[in-house]
């Protein structure tokens, strides 16, 4: 039947697997034993975790696999593959899980949620072992959930937006001092004005104030000078 194997034992020793569709002819004698050798999926329950940083996060992966024959337990070591494939891929999706934190949080290091392809290969590679004694092959591996759990969540948003604000501001200051440093190159190279340090100071705060507001500045005159 196509999709389907028979694994033939003759007194409990293994003497080959049928694959092949139609009449087959065995020895009656033997104990046939009947294995889907179809592509199966499925998903690994919402486990709970604690991440290399001791974070709580919830994660879930999906499992593609397939039976295959191994010469030396060909579809005959285990009772029930999708029991098995289960048990094996929650273990391995704990231990993936631990060894790697959430976010890596400016570090050069791996970390789950900013290497998902790195992380789900170290997953399949991980599970890979894990079945390969009992004939099964994992096609592909990946992760359907990763978040922090929810008594974390709020105080990690906050931390997440807390950094986003400060790295946007580190921009916005980087390019405010670039546009600062070229206007008085242009005004010096063009020979517009000439400004003393004092000048040149206000000048500086008034740009920078500008550039780096969050809200709309106001224009003000001065009818006198800048040192009265």
């Amino acid at each position: 039947m196509p999709g389907r194997a028979h694994v033939v034992q003759l007194f409990g020793k293994y003497r080959g697997t049928i694959r092949e569709s139609g009449l087959q002819w065995v020895n009656p004698f033997t104990n046939r034993i009947a294995v889907s050798t179809r592509i199966r999926n499925q998903e690994s329950a919402q486990l709970k975790v604690n991440d290399a940083d001791g974070n709580p996060i919830e994660i879930a992966a999906v499992v593609v696999w397939q039976v295959r024959d191994n010469p030396r337990t060909p579809g005959t070591s285990v009772d029930d593959y999708t029991h098995f494939v289960t048990i094996q891929a929650e273990t391995a999706v704990r231990h993936i899980a631990s060894s790697y934190p959430y976010d890596n949080r400016g570090r050069d290091a791996l970390s789950l949620r900013d290497n998902a392809d790195e992380i789900t290969q170290k997953l399949s590679a991980e599970l890979t072992d894990r079945v390969r004694p009992a004939g099964v092959q994992i096609i592909e591996t990946r992760l359907t959930r990763l978040s922090y759990a929810p008594e974390i969540a709020q105080a990690m948003l906050r931390q997440q937006q807390a950094s986003a604000v400060v790295g946007a501001r580190m921009r916005i200051v980087e390019g405010a001092v670039g546009m600062v440093q070229l206007a008085l190159k242009r005004l010096k190279d063009e020979d517009v004005v000439e400004l003393d340090e004092e000048r040149k100071a206000a000048m500086v705060s008034n740009l920078l104030v500008v550039l780096c507001s969050e809200q709309a500045t106001q224009q003000v005159v001065n009818t006198g000078s800048l040192y009265q």
